[in-house]
């Protein structure tokens, strides 16, 4: 493992856990040549399907693209990393159990809008902004008003069933 800093290989492994799902190692390593630490994943290689796009050009899946995206979706948001990388998990997760070779990037992106739906309204309208690429401002305000709806929806039952908790 290269450092990434110097660039140079000679580095040691000074901490190893269990990632939060457990399904990977996280390893601090501090390298030889100019001291510094850097943290490592390592996990088990899978299969995903290839991606194909709307053009019909076939892409490997790419976890980085989506957490690219998911990033700048959730700028100066209170969504944290972790939880980033756990919408990446979980999108990873579906389609390596649809054991499916190829998968169109609607299904792809329609899965990350579900996870950011419900994690926070206006990273989902930013993400779905760039994803559905909205023709005028009339498509974009369809999408925010079905957002508000949605919303009022479940504020109602949440106070319905408060309401019925108490009684």
């Amino acid at each position: 493992m290269r450092c990434p800093f110097c660039r140079d290989l000679d580095n040691r492994v000074v901490d190893s856990r269990l990632g939060k799902e457990q399904d990977e190692i996280r390893r601090r390593r501090e390298c030889g040549a100019c001291g510094r630490r850097f943290t490592t994943f390592e996990r088990v290689e899978t299969t995903l399907p290839v991606v194909v796009k709307k053009d019909g050009r076939r892409e490997p899946f790419d976890r980085a693209k989506i957490v690219s995206g998911l990033r700048r979706a959730c700028e100066k948001r209170p969504v944290s990393i972790d939880a980033i990388e756990a919408i990446v998990d979980r999108v990873e997760r579906q389609l390596q159990e649809t054991a499916e070779k190829e998968v169109a990037s609607q299904v792809v992106g329609e899965a990350v809008m579900r996870e950011l739906h419900g994690l926070d309204a206006v990273a989902y309208v930013r993400f779905a902004s760039v994803y559905r690429q909205f023709g005028d401002v009339r498509e974009f305000m369809n999408e925010l008003e079905q957002l508000i709806a949605e919303r009022r929806r479940a504020q109602t039952r949440r106070a319905g069933r408060a309401t019925r908790r108490r009684a």
